[in-house]
């Protein structure tokens, strides 16, 4: 547990916070957080999540963005608009309020956005701009066009106003779920995990906090730890693929964080499958990431009440179909199998029928001749199969190989 310092420049307080929630009231959702007894069973923990995929624009980033534009109007000083750059989560969450407070949006997103995010955005009355392969691209061109039209730039993380508005998360975690004694939050820039840590070491400074990131984007990672781990170039979990996270961030986790920790492209397709499969959710990469750590690493959260923020549930339906049929790849309840047979009438027959009778269903078949390197005289089978789990794979295995079959799985 660290102690709240005295003096981060630019920080918002608990009581910027606390203002930002009287602003919120009855503006967005204050979203469930409820225990989950079978993931908590799982990991060994026990295990609440705060839904806030079910906001309306599916992410929490709706309250930053509304806590920054409201204070901007409560100013009084004329607004020609306001600009941002975003992967897709605060790019919704200032289109749909600045639409609600009447004030023209500009929105600047890396080419690659998924379309889902790209439409609704569009769908929310802002003006989108696709510029660049990363965020830190859009914003350099989101920074370009506040200065050339007089715009007002809407910062996804490196705000005060921001923060405070993402900070009214833990606000409503602890009066649900007063026994939490860890957080464990995705990081990307750093502007959820900053308003969450103010709220907690202010009401409950006990409270173990640890930021996750992606291998592929570990910049506050290194900035913080200082590390040197390299930076990739694509994530399922593009909400968090920030390139560099912001000064007043930087310091707010540096100061009041416990931990943080990474996790690879496989450990949140698992996390995210799990969350469809058990809790019936849909969350994206970065909603998955708090899970991803409990799961690679649970022997540090045992006996621990863990609290998750399931953070944002945009994900482009293809790519939620790709994770999805992996995910049954590494959980075993889909099997590529190779079945070599002598080339003769009726042997597919035998070979789906020993299939049959194993309990596994057929996906696909691929009956090679050309394109296979055994005899001319044998043909070789692939089979795409529906299974129950390894075990049942290695079964059907066994069960081809005693009918004569050269049999193996890819």
């Amino acid at each position: 547990m660290k102690p709240r310092p005295a003096g981060i420049a630019g920080a918002p307080t608990f009581a910027d916070v606390e203002a930002a929630a009287a602003r919120l009231t009855g503006q967005v959702l204050d979203t469930p957080c409820v225990e989950s007894l079978t993931l908590g069973q799982i990991v060994g923990a026990r295990v609440f999540l705060k839904f806030e995929n079910l906001q309306f624009t599916a992410s929490f980033k709706e309250r930053g963005a509304l806590n920054k534009l409201a204070t901007l109007v409560e100013s009084g000083q004329p607004i020609k608009g306001v600009i941002a750059a975003s992967a897709g989560n605060h790019a919704q969450g200032v289109a749909h309020h600045a639409q609600r407070l009447q004030l023209r949006a500009v929105i600047v997103m890396p080419q690659h956005t998924p379309t889902v995010k790209v439409e609704r955005t569009r769908g929310f009355g802002a003006e989108v701009v696709l510029h660049g392969d990363t965020f830190d691209a859009a914003r350099e061109r989101a920074l370009a066009i506040a200065a050339e039209q007089g715009l007002t730039f809407v910062h996804p993380f490196d705000d005060a106003a921001v923060i405070a508005g993402q900070g009214t998360i833990a606000l409503e975690m602890l009066r649900a779920q007063p026994a939490l004694d860890t957080l464990v939050v995705a990081v990307g820039g750093g502007g959820l995990i900053s308003g969450i840590a103010t709220v907690v070491r202010h009401l409950k400074p006990t409270v173990r906090i640890v930021g996750v990131q992606t291998v592929r984007f570990p910049a506050m990672v290194n900035a913080v730890k200082g590390t040197q781990h390299p930076q990739g170039t694509s994530t399922i979990a593009e909400g968090i693929a920030v390139g560099q996270p912001g000064a007043i961030t930087q310091a707010m986790v540096r100061a009041l964080v416990d931990d943080l920790v990474l996790v690879d492209e496989g450990d949140i397709e698992q996390a995210l499958v799990m969350l469809l499969e058990i809790e019936k959710t849909l969350v994206e990469g970065a909603g998955a990431a708090g899970l991803a750590a409990l799961l690679k690493e649970p022997q540090r959260y045992a006996g621990r009440n863990v609290g998750l923020v399931l953070c944002g549930g945009n994900i482009d339906p293809l790519l939620l179909a790709a994770i999805i049929e992996r995910g049954m790849v590494r959980a075993g309840r889909l099997a590529r199998i190779r079945v070599g047979a002598r080339d003769t009438p009726g042997v597919l027959a035998r070979i789906t029928a020993i299939v049959a009778e194993a309990g596994a269903n057929i996906d696909e078949v691929h009956h090679q001749r050309a394109f296979s390197t055994l005899s001319a005289q044998n043909v070789e089978v692939e089979l795409v199969v529906q299974t129950r789990n390894r075990e049942h794979v290695a079964a059907l295995v066994a069960a081809l190989k005693a009918q004569g079959f050269d049999a193996g799985t890819y």
